[in-house]
C-alpha cells in the first residue's frame, strides 16, 4: 500500500474493516491527514455506507459531512460529554455555550 495516496490508503483500509462484516464501524478522523480531492472521495465511501445501516461512529472535524449524515451529534471536551443531539439542533440551536463557541470556530 506505500505506493497508494492517503485517501486509497484509507479506502482499502474501510474495505478490509467490511470484510469482517461489521455492526459498527468506528472512524477517528479518517480524513484529518488527506488533501481535499481525497476527503470528498473518503466521505463518498463513508455516506455509502450510512446508506447501508452500517452503525459508525465518527470523530471528525467535517461538519458538513457530520451534518448531512448523523443521526446524532455529540461534542466531547477534555474527556466530558457537553451536547448530544439531532444534527439540526445541534447545529442550528446548541443549548450549551461550549458547543455555541466550537461551532463559531469551526464553521
Amino acid at each position: 500500500p506505500s505506493g497508494l495516496s492517503g485517501g486509497q490508503q484509507q479506502r482499502v483500509a474501510i474495505a478490509r474493516a467490511l470484510a469482517m462484516d461489521p455492526k459498527i464501524m468506528l472512524f477517528d478522523e479518517p480524513t484529518s491527514a488527506l488533501d481535499p480531492e481525497m476527503i470528498k472521495e473518503v466521505l463518498e465511501v463513508m455516506i455509502d455506507l450510512a446508506k447501508r445501516d452500517i452503525t459508525m461512529i465518527v470523530v471528525t472535524h467535517e461538519m458538513g459531512f457530520a451534518k448531512e449524515v448523523a443521526d446524532r451529534c455529540i461534542l466531547f471536551d477534555e474527556g466530558e460529554l457537553v451536547e448530544e443531539e439531532t444534527p439540526e439542533v445541534f447545529f442550528t440551536n446548541p443549548k450549551h455555550e461550549r458547543t455555541k463557541k466550537f461551532l463559531q470556530q469551526i464553521l
